[in-house]
């Protein structure tokens, strides 16, 4: 009997699945190829049902013979391994990012004069069609909540955003560009960063942990009504232990993924000021103590709690920080953020790269503000989980909206001004309800 391969993601199983997969079973014995997370990783459609989930789904389909992993987001290796008569694919992806694939499909395919068989797209059932649909209904804290662990698990580096509010959250939501150089690959947020600093100042107050954590939720909780991604919460030095377990408890009721803190006590000074405030850093042991009560509060495995290292904030070495991250890990600490305020971030990756020498495993976090010049693919490359972009889109508010208040009181109008701003109908349309 001839055999097909089908290669699929099959997070929401729909009609268009079936289509295909019907089609396939005419040519022969039908094998699918599920993509694992990490292959889905790779395209950046992390899928919200493990893979478990999907083959169990796919293994009750009549037109299914078997259901074999596929690692990586090519065929080639599948391909190499069962040498299928025919491959069927919807013919979408000869004009999406997944054409490099198809491309390399192909030439595979020829070296055993195997047939590639395309089923029509159709627009009105697709993936992420439905996916939308989905996401318009919300989504609860629970999956929102253990989104971030998978994200770390599949993909090569996780980008998060810094949002203040739920018009910021939006962008974060749905912001997406064309990668340099790389003509139909597309790339999109991972998930939100709320942090202290803008936070304090989108409110007027200043970073000193003067806004209390009720208020914080308040925004959250405006944040959450209109987005699907997780979130990363910046907890300061998340205060006195016996304080952090509520708020541990009270983040992971909400459905917050991830809180930071860092190392240090006293009243809160941004880090970025180094030496010029005076900071001073907690001690290894009442530091883990802190990380103890906050993971011994937690009621999900999910949520994750990160240790914020201070180290080269207060200029104490590469020996400090390394002593620091590994009595952290071992305190119970979900992962490790390295923080530096130098341009230059070759302290960073020297920290880096001794960490990952004797663990492999731990999630790394960089706040790459100072040294901004590193990619997400430099950053993962060097042994990276989650970079995050902390502060960025209120720099960016500020002084756009200070520009046109300046035009409106030069001009004596708002005519000068309307070139800086969008349309009333453009900011109508920001928000669905009110289409």
């Amino acid at each position: 009997m001839k055999i097909v391969y089908v290669g699929m993601i099959a997070d929401l199983l729909h009609a268009g699945h079936i289509r295909v997969l019907k089609e396939a079973a005419k040519y022969g014995k039908v094998i699918v190829g599920l993509f694992t997370g990490k292959a889905c990783g790779e395209i950046d459609s992390v899928p919200y049902l493990d893979y478990a989930q999907r083959k169990e789904v796919l293994d009750e389909i009549k037109y299914i013979s078997e259901v074999i992993p596929q690692e990586t987001a090519s065929y080639k290796n599948n391909l190499l391994k069962i040498k299928p008569d025919f491959v069927v694919h919807g013919d979408d992806w000869k004009y999406n990012y997944l054409r490099k694939y198809r491309q390399e499909t192909l030439e595979t395919l020829e070296e055993w004069n195997a047939e590639l068989i395309e089923i029509p797209y159709s627009s009105e059932i697709s993936d992420s069609k439905l996916k939308d649909q989905m996401m318009s209904l919300g989504i609860t804290n629970n999956a929102r909540l253990g989104r971030l662990r998978k994200l770390i698990s599949y993909k090569p580096i996780v980008k998060i955003l810094e949002v203040h509010n739920a018009l910021s959250a939006l962008i974060a939501e749905n912001a997406e560009a064309e990668l340099n150089n790389q003509e139909n690959t597309y790339a999109h947020f991972d998930g939100m960063w709320s942090s202290s600093l803008t936070d304090s100042t989108a409110k007027g107050k200043p970073d000193i942990e003067a806004v209390d954590t009720s208020t914080r939720m308040n925004t959250i909780n405006e944040i959450f009504e209109v987005t699907t991604k997780p979130l990363i919460y910046d907890g300061d030095t998340g205060g006195r232990p016996e304080h952090f377990e509520f708020t541990v408890k009270t983040l992971e009721r909400f459905g917050v993924s991830a809180v930071i803190i860092e190392d240090k006590i006293g009243l809160k000074k941004n880090s970025l000021l180094g030496l010029e405030t005076v900071q001073e850093q907690d001690s290894i042991a009442n530091f883990c103590y802190k990380i103890k009560t906050g993971k011994k509060a937690q009621i999900t495995k999910d949520f994750m709690l990160i240790a914020r290292i201070e180290s080269f904030i207060l200029e104490k070495g590469l020996k400090d920080a390394l002593n620091r991250a590994e009595a952290y890990t071992q305190a119970g600490a979900d992962g490790i953020m390295i923080h530096s305020r130098q341009k230059d971030p070759a302290e960073v990756i020297e920290f880096v790269k001794t960490f990952r020498k004797n663990d492999k495993y731990t999630p790394l976090v960089v706040v790459p503000t100072s040294f901004n010049g590193l990619t997400c693919t430099q950053l993962a490359d060097l042994g990276i989980n989650v970079v995050i972009y902390a502060n960025h889109l209120l720099r960016a508010a500020y002084p756009a909206m200070m520009n046109v208040a300046k035009a409106i009181l030069k001009y004596q109008r708002s005519l000068e001004a309307e070139k800086h701003c969008m349309s009333i109908k453009e900011i109508l349309e920001l928000i669905p309800g009110n289409k």
